[in-house]
């Protein structure tokens, strides 16, 4: 196994995303500027895509976009067209969200060890937060498509030092 840099780590999500827009989508995924989130999560409203990573890391990759590119997405991957979120609308988010994030944990394995997927949960409304109890930094990897953004979110954190209840966690500390 190699050491993880965080500039390795952003690379890893890019390819991974613009391999599924590409390939899966026929979509463009523009790179945006990365940033690092830390503090209380803000309200956020649109569609949110959900996968757990586990193994000798633990954490999670999140998609988050508008309604409209989550049913352009879609639209996309079904070859359909949808105005509205719905229950497909739903389902193709979670598709996209575990063929990128899954092609992210086969990549980060080579430098990380094993690593497992959980089942992607989907969530869609306003004025709604996600929190992950004691992680107190986000890695936010945005892209463009069309006039919306995509924005693929991640952390990650040992798992021997992820503590087993809700107590603090150390912040991602890759090499």
């Amino acid at each position: 196994m190699t050491p993880l840099k965080q500039d390795d780590f952003v690379a890893i999500i890019r390819e991974a995303t613009e391999a599924v827009f590409s390939t899966m989508l026929s979509l463009p995924a523009v790179p945006q500027p990365i940033r690092q989130e830390s503090g209380p999560p803000v309200p956020a409203n649109g569609v949110i895509a959900m996968v757990s990573i586990a193994g000798t890391w633990t954490g999670m990759g999140q998609l988050n976009c508008a309604p409209e590119l989550a049913c352009r997405l879609a639209g996309a991957l079904l070859m359909s067209e949808y105005a509205a979120v719905n229950d497909d609308v739903l389902d193709a988010m979670a598709e996209v969200a575990n063929m990128i994030i899954g092609n992210i944990k086969t990549t980060l394995e080579e430098h990380l060890g094993s690593l497992a997927l959980g089942i992607p949960t989907v969530l869609y409304g306003r004025n709604y937060q996600t929190r992950t109890p004691g992680v107190p930094d986000w890695t936010v990897v945005p892209f463009a498509s069309g006039e919306h953004t995509i924005e693929i979110r991640f952390c990650l954190l040992p798992s021997s030092t992820a503590p087993r209840s809700h107590s603090p966690r150390p912040e991602l500390a890759l090499a």
